[in-house]
């Protein structure tokens, strides 16, 4: 995935992975419409978790889901 610049403040959708295992957990990062993440504008331990519940789909989380914040 690329990453794209955008200010959080208008961030109107998250990309969200759900849990194979727990119901109900589930890791968001926000997100353009496309489901790009900006990277850079993560701290640190959320660009962590991005990055690793990428590395575990089909493992431990579900293929990520663009959805429109609350």
């Amino acid at each position: 995935m690329n990453t794209v610049t955008m200010p959080l403040s208008s961030v109107d959708y998250e990309l969200r992975f759900r849990s194979l295992f727990n119901e109900g957990r589930a890791l968001a990062f926000p997100c353009d419409a496309q489901g790009h993440v900006d990277m850079d504008a993560l701290s640190e331990r959320a660009r962590g978790n991005y990055l690793y519940a990428r590395a575990v789909v089909g493992r431990e989380f579900a293929t990520p889901a663009v959805q429109r914040c609350h």
